[in-house]
């Protein structure tokens, strides 16, 4: 497991450890959304280590890449059979179910910086939400990480809303697709297999493709050398959750060092990809890429766009509303939003 960076560090320093390994008491098998290998299922895996170590061996959890026991839509259904007892997982897969579960998951436009998000989540009412949705299959709610705030692929200077008009974009249909379409740019739908390729020829000017580290290593800086970093519309929330009978059944003990544990996964995910997206930026720079960064008040001139296709969506059910005046009025309060 990859050495923890100091923040991390500090909160792993501030648990009171067992001592030597005790006996194992609880044994739980978890399902990531990602496959073996994976970056994010590597940090993963560094969570279940770090519960181990927190507990004195007590919890041991079995981490399965996506796809083993079911399909990465199902897991919730999987938890409450007893197939599955938790699973980490982009909150987005389940919008099917209520729409809530994707506006939480990713309110496009929303987030400048991953800390605000967690914020939101841990202190704003959020993880509070995400039990109100969860619940109902059977589910408690443990923590949040993320992969990090996207980047965003461009060819064409972008500086500002006004330069997205009429500007080609690759997006997923949905949420996203509409606020860029409502910004003034023309989404188009692609698999990402085919971003590389129709952004050499022409057929966009811009893609939302991923973090600036991936873009990098992939390419697409290569030929779209003008990226938007930070990006400014796309950042996953990712939940870990457990079948919420055998979480009730824990000791208080156990159940904070398991959060104590996550917070460590968290950081350390966090601010690892944070500085392989810096060291990737300076790369970058020496091939000739222009970095754009936009403004606070253009970002904020994103969102309030944005903000109208969240109000079309809060209109599909009551849940998805609450997400809706929570999110907005925690935007509002810290000065996100007017």
């Amino acid at each position: 497991m990859k050495i923890l960076n100091t923040t991390a560090a500090l909160i792993l320093g501030s648990v009171a450890f067992c001592g030597a390994a005790g006996a194992q008491e609880y044994s739980f098998r978890f399902q990531s959304s990602d496959p073996a290998g994976n970056p994010n299922f590597i940090f993963q895996q560094g969570w279940t280590e770090t519960v181990k170590e927190m507990t004195g061996g007590k919890v041991a959890i079995e981490l399965l890449p996506v796809g083993t026991i079911v399909d990465y839509k199902e897991t919730p259904d999987a938890i409450a059979a007893g197939l599955l007892d938790g699973h980490i997982t982009d909150t987005s897969y389940f919008a099917g179910r209520d729409p809530a579960f994707g506006l939480i998951a990713n309110p496009v436009g929303a987030w400048a910086d991953p800390a605000q998000m967690i914020d939101f989540v841990e202190n704003g009412g959020g993880k509070e939400l995400m039990n109100e949705l969860i619940n109902p299959y059977g589910l408690e709610f443990i923590g949040v990480s993320t992969p990090g705030l996207e980047a965003f692929v461009s060819k064409v200077p972008l500086d500002s809303v006004a330069d997205l008009q009429g500007v080609k974009v690759r997006s997923p249909e949905g949420l996203i697709a509409n606020v860029f379409a409502a910004a003034g740019a023309n989404p188009v739908n692609l698999p990402a297999s085919e971003v590389y390729t129709s952004l050499d020829k022409g057929v966009i000017d811009a893609a939302d493709y991923s973090v600036f580290s991936v873009n990098q290593e992939t390419g697409m800086n290569s030929i779209g050398k003008n990226p938007v970093y930070p990006g400014f519309h796309s950042l996953p929330l990712v939940e870990v959750s457990m079948n919420k009978e055998k979480w009730d059944a824990l000791p208080p003990e156990i159940q904070g060092q398991m959060r104590d544990a996550l917070k460590v996964f968290q950081q350390t995910q966090i601010n690892t990809l944070k500085e392989r997206d810096l060291a990737a930026v300076e790369v970058a720079k020496a091939d000739g890429v222009t970095i754009h960064n936009w403004s606070p008040e253009e970002r904020a001139k994103f969102r309030g766009i944005a903000r109208g296709e969240w109000e079309k969506v809060a209109t599909k059910s009551p849940m998805a509303q609450k997400v809706y005046d929570q999110l907005t009025a925690y935007l509002t309060d810290k000065g996100l939003m007017q």
